[in-house]
């Protein structure tokens, strides 16, 4: 059975569900910073998805990624997986501008997290819910 790991849990908000993916929103209100974490127990690698999995994987991530590029007038999308800290599988589908704190470089440990005030998560979920096609289901506190 799926369950979230408690560091992602912790650091950041359930937006909602495409059909494999949770998406969840960091924490850090320095970015527009996704997150895509596959609803499958015990995966920590990209290559231990089955095929279907996979491709469902990248095609979310895909989509995602153009619509945050086209929703936000991103200047770049930065996408990865690492997973050094939490093992458990999960996409960065960060949002970059040339403006922000960290350019050029990773957003990583660049600046202290700013937690999302109650407003700023409000008018995120109301942007997602502009983007995001009638695939994505919101967690409670839908947009």
């Amino acid at each position: 059975m799926f369950s979230l790991d408690a560091r992602l849990a912790q650091d950041a908000h359930v937006m909602g569900d495409f059909p494999l993916c949770r998406l969840l929103l960091s924490n850090d209100a320095n970015y527009p910073w996704f997150i895509l974490v596959p609803r499958r127990s015990d995966i920590s690698e990209v290559f231990q998805l089955n095929e279907a999995d996979h491709q469902m994987l990248w095609n979310e991530t895909h989509a995602l990624a153009k619509l945050l590029h086209q929703g936000y007038q991103a200047d770049k999308i930065n996408i990865a997986t690492l997973g050094n800290v939490v093992s458990q599988l999960h996409m960065h589908v960060i949002v970059r501008y040339r403006a922000d704190a960290a350019w050029p470089a990773p957003v990583w440990g660049k600046l202290p997290a700013v937690p999302y005030t109650a407003e700023q998560l409000a008018s995120v979920r109301e942007k997602l819910a502009s983007l995001l096609g009638d695939e994505f289901v919101f967690a409670e506190g839908r947009a």
